[in-house]
């Protein structure tokens, strides 16, 4: 009787076990910023897509296949020519997700990597078409219209595949050392050249500053000879007079002079 009842509580335990693990394998959760696709093995991909929380599904028969769909960071390099022919390296920051209703569809075709097989590729083929729209310098100095271009073209080629690019930059741009050494160089003449240009101008400014001070001697050295000339002995005279005036003052200052002629006669009858 015991063995009896013994085996009927083992065949309820196992029943049980049996019971809670078909239990379990048919719920599913899907965490915050993902989605599931499920896979029935009668019927392929069911085109409907799971939304976040517990779900159930045949087991054995279904498996859930869970999709990150919050935006994730990815950098693709890519060396490529420019219209000029120069060497161009670049780096391109995108920030990406997948379209959430095009998940079953992006599975089928690409798979879970769907980012590994597209974004590599179709960076690669944009990179190089619009770059070798531009030469070296143009890519330096119209950087912003090279990216705006980028972005564009790569967000049309994304969104063939079910993928959405919420950030797109040029983070890393260089060119090979023959080109740079050539940037340098130009820099370094075009420095020369306005050091130059500065020295001309420097020199025709003190030519022009001589020009017009010897203009300007010559015009008082005119206005003086006409001005003896119309004075005549007059001018002279008073010219006398002054000089006189001034060899008496500083006479009358110096200590080593005791003695003054009381009046100017004398002085004035200095041979002329």
């Amino acid at each position: 009787m015991a063995a009896r009842i013994f085996n009927a509580i083992g065949r309820v335990g196992v029943g049980l076990f049996v019971t809670g693990a078909v239990a379990q394998s048919a719920l599913y959760n899907v965490d915050g910023g993902h989605r599931a696709v499920i896979f029935d093995r009668f019927r392929g991909i069911i085109p409907d897509v799971v939304g976040e929380g517990t779900h159930f599904l045949v087991p054995w028969v279904q498996k859930p296949i869970i999709f990150d769909v919050r935006s994730r960071p990815r950098n693709v390099v890519v060396v490529t020519g420019s219209k000029d022919l120069q060497n161009v390296n670049i780096t391109l920051r995108i920030l990406f997700r997948p379209v959430v209703k095009e998940l079953p569809r992006i599975y089928t075709n690409l798979g879970v990597d769907f980012d590994e097989r597209v974004l590599p590729s179709i960076t690669n083929e944009v990179l190089k078409a619009v770059v070798a729209l531009f030469d070296a310098g143009e890519l330096i100095t119209n950087r912003e219209v090279v990216s705006q271009k980028v972005s564009e073209e790569l967000v049309e080629r994304a969104g063939q595949f079910g993928i959405v690019l919420d950030d797109i930059a040029l983070t890393h741009l260089t060119f090979g050392q023959e080109f740079t050494t050539a940037v340098e160089s130009k820099q370094v003449a075009q420095q020369e050249a306005e050091r130059a240009r500065y020295n001309v101008e420097k020199a025709e400014q003190y030519k022009i500053a001589a020009i017009i001070t010897a203009e300007g001697d010559a015009k008082a050295a005119e206005l003086l000879a006409k001005s003896f000339g119309d004075a005549g002995e007059g001018m002279v005279e008073l010219r006398k007079l002054e000089a006189i005036e001034d060899i008496t003052v500083n006479l009358s200052k110096a200590r080593n002079v005791t003695y003054l002629p009381s009046g100017q006669q004398t002085l004035l009858s200095l041979p002329q």
